[in-house]
């Protein structure tokens, strides 16, 4: 663990009242201060309603930058510090807010290790409507997310990625701040989110950061200039903390890709790994894939990035990146060599055009929604099993001409009573127009 500087004057303890009247009152505070914050956040000596009352002040009276990048180091060393410094390639990990049929993640961990890029990967908590990477990856037999960071460490020498669960040994400070943010509705807080990341993102160890932003009605951020600013927040607290960042501020107005599920989006998956797959997920994955390759070095001007990326794509080495990590965390790789082995729904029934026309918008949280009632989303009340084979696919795309009854996406389902409580959903999710809409851009900005 990497030690604070020691404070070279003396720091008299303020009251906690004191603290959150100086920022509901629009003050900065102090490194001092913000790590006073810290260390009684973690002993408990400041009252639970007391953290509640300072992050709502956070929420609206805002942090400036500089309290934000003070913020965030003082959480990252509320932890673990894991040191990667003994692998000589260069240490880029790749984030993002969440996104519904994303599974860049998976693709771009293994496209990076092609590269010679080592990939620190730890997962946290998602969006509630949104399948996470680690659910996603527990489709394939065996796969292993929980680890001990040595173990962690070892396998990034040894591999050159890992993607497992978020350790708890790594900013503490956060998942108090988290937890209590879920209660008191601050998680949109811009400041916080930055802190939040950014904290356990270099506690990893990675040298550097490729930051996926979304919004849109599938993104916790439905304003677009307010994920503008996001980005702009991530990426000047990871140079303040000397660490190389881009961010790429992406749509999130309908799924990624065809599928939504957790079996179906892997093997989507595999099929992004040998160079194939749908439009829009091979240009974000070249994107974030040049930007990691820039990022870590191995590339230099744009074009040599994204010979880069395809060659690893369509040459297999990729593929076969993706399949030594699945192994060292005790996947079954012939999953990924026959993936037809992953299981198929009982049922596969379509949801038909109401009547002819173009899709107008897709309402993608509520896609997410219907396919976690069907079962692939973790269940509490049946012991968070997760049925891998259900989801959709064939996903009809905004700009997309319809017939009436053509299938606007195929459900795949195992249980009747399940699919007509999504069915309410996936109707609700699309709208149909006369006229041929302007697709939305896939991506907005880059910010670096």
């Amino acid at each position: 663990m990497r030690k604070r500087p020691i404070p070279t004057r003396r720091f008299i303890k303020p009251s906690f009242t004191s603290l959150i009247e100086k920022k509901r009152d629009g003050q900065e505070f102090t490194q001092e201060e913000i790590r006073y914050i810290i260390d009684s956040t973690l002993d408990g000596e400041m009252p639970k309603h007391q953290q509640a009352a300072l992050l709502m002040a956070i929420f609206f009276a805002n942090m400036s930058a500089q309290e934000t990048a003070i913020l965030t180091e003082e959480m990252m060393l509320s932890g673990e510090v894991i040191d990667l410094s003994h692998i000589a390639k260069p240490k880029i990990d790749k984030y993002s807010t969440g996104g519904v049929g994303d599974k860049t993640a998976v693709v771009l961990a293994a496209l990076a290790m092609a590269s010679g890029v080592v990939v620190p990967m730890m997962c946290g908590v998602e969006q509630e409507f949104v399948i996470t990477t680690l659910e996603k990856l527990s489709a394939i037999p065996g796969f292993k997310s929980q680890m001990t960071i040595q173990h962690f460490v070892d396998q990034l020498a040894r591999v050159g990625g890992a993607i497992a669960e978020q350790s708890a040994e790594l900013a503490p400070a956060d998942q108090i701040f988290y937890n209590l943010r879920l209660e008191t509705g601050t998680i949109p807080s811009l400041p916080l989110i930055t802190g939040s990341v950014l904290s356990k993102k270099l506690a990893e160890g990675a040298e550097g950061l490729v930051i996926d932003v979304k919004w849109g009605n599938g993104s916790f951020i439905k304003d677009l200039e307010q994920a503008k600013q996001l980005a702009r927040s991530m990426t000047r607290v990871g140079r303040s903390m000397k660490r190389r960042c881009v961010a790429l501020v992406t749509d999130m107005n309908q799924p990624l890709g065809d599928t939504v599920g957790t079996a179906l989006e892997i093997k989507e998956a595999i099929q992004l790994l040998k160079g194939e797959g749908p439009e829009d997920m091979k240009e974000l994955v070249l994107k974030l894939g040049m930007e990691i390759v820039r990022l870590a070095g191995v590339a230099g001007s744009t074009l040599s990035a994204k010979q880069t990326v395809q060659r690893h794509l369509s040459d297999g080495s990729a593929l076969e990146k993706f399949k030594d990590m699945v192994k060292a965390q005790g996947g079954d790789v012939s999953f990924i060599d026959h993936p037809e082995k992953f299981p198929s729904a009982k049922h596969i029934r379509k949801l038909p055009a109401p009547k002819r026309g173009y899709v107008h918008t897709i309402n993608a949280a509520m896609i997410a929604k219907g396919v976690s009632l069907l079962g692939a989303g973790k269940d509490p009340a049946h012991h968070n099993k997760i049925d891998f084979a259900v989801g959709v696919s064939e996903i009809k795309k905004v700009g997309t001409q319809v017939k009436q009854g053509e299938p606007l996406m195929m459900i795949h389902y195992n249980d009747e009573a399940k699919l007509e409580q999504a069915l309410n959903y996936f109707k609700d999710a699309y709208r149909l127009a006369p006229k041929r809409p302007i697709p939305p851009p896939l991506i907005v900005e880059r910010v670096a």
